[in-house]
């Protein structure tokens, strides 16, 4: 192993159980001359566990554009640079991206030493399909902005994977029943942490269990992807449509969107919900 001056290295920590982190991540930690971290304090206090000093620079989401030209001049000036992140991978729905790419444009090379990631660490252990998927990230705040990124996301066949913080969980639960329909899910909640848990069942069962339990940690979601209208049952969508209607939504509205969602009739779904109200 060598670190090589005059370069950058994007180095993954661990997302929660410490001795996750990898031999050549402790050693290029030991050996850069200066880290960009997203918060110095929560990383200072990794390396302290590590047993490693160094110094570092703030560089998060606020201050990136004032921060590449400085960290670019440094490693041009010959400095060996690691970014990190709070846990994970850099650059994956976290500050880095724009750092890398000014550092292609200035010929300077840049390594990867990989790690642990929340998006990969929850696809694997949430038995939906793994052949083809979509790392969705923190869906918008912004009512608009959600709800175009959600309709564009209604036919898509890949399995989709969203972050998201405790206190926005239910609200986001209840926004993909609404969207996509009552589809499997896997809800992962603090990955190789002392509470880790992975709940699995469809989106109206997982709202159900919040409906007692307080959300706590951060979560990582990974819901099944769109299946051919010809493979959902009627049965299936009546069954859909009327687990939307327990979260508020009139009957014909419910009727409506599944057979939006699903390309069946909207007089069939109707029929069938009315049969069994």
């Amino acid at each position: 192993m060598e670190v090589k001056k005059g370069c950058l290295y994007i180095v993954g920590t661990p997302i929660g159980n410490i001795s996750d982190i990898s031999e050549r991540a402790v050693y290029t930690l030991k050996n850069v001359d200066f880290i960009a971290a997203e918060d110095t304090r929560n990383s200072g206090q990794l390396l302290s566990r590590l047993g490693i000093k160094n110094k570092f620079t703030s560089y998060h989401e606020h201050n990136t554009a004032s921060k590449n030209d400085d960290i670019v001049k440094r490693i041009k000036g010959g400095d060996a640079c690691a970014i990190v992140t709070d846990a994970g991978m850099p650059c994956i729905s976290d500050p880095g991206e724009s750092l890398v790419r000014l550092c292609g444009e200035n010929d300077i090379s840049v390594f990867v030493v990989p790690g642990a990631c929340a998006l990969t660490a929850a696809l694997a252990v949430s038995g939906l399909d793994t052949r083809r998927f979509c790392f969705e990230g923190f869906l918008s705040t912004v009512k608009k902005q959600r709800t175009n990124h959600l309709n564009s996301l209604k036919k898509s066949q890949y399995t989709l994977i969203f972050y998201e913080a405790p206190h926005k969980l239910k609200n986001t639960l209840n926004d993909l029943l609404s969207f996509l329909g009552d589809r499997r899910i896997a809800v992962c909640r603090e990955l190789t942490k002392l509470y880790e848990e992975v709940l699995r069942g469809k989106i109206s069962d997982i709202i159900t269990v919040y409906e007692e339990k307080q959300p706590k940690g951060e979560y990582v979601l990974v819901v099944e992807g769109a299946r051919e209208a010809s493979e959902i049952t009627v049965e299936e969508a009546i069954s859909a449509a009327l687990q939307l209607h327990k979260t508020g939504i009139g009957l014909s509205e419910a009727a409506k969107t599944v057979s939006e969602q699903t390309g069946l009739k909207k007089s069939d779904i109707y029929r069938g919900v009315l049969n069994e109200c």
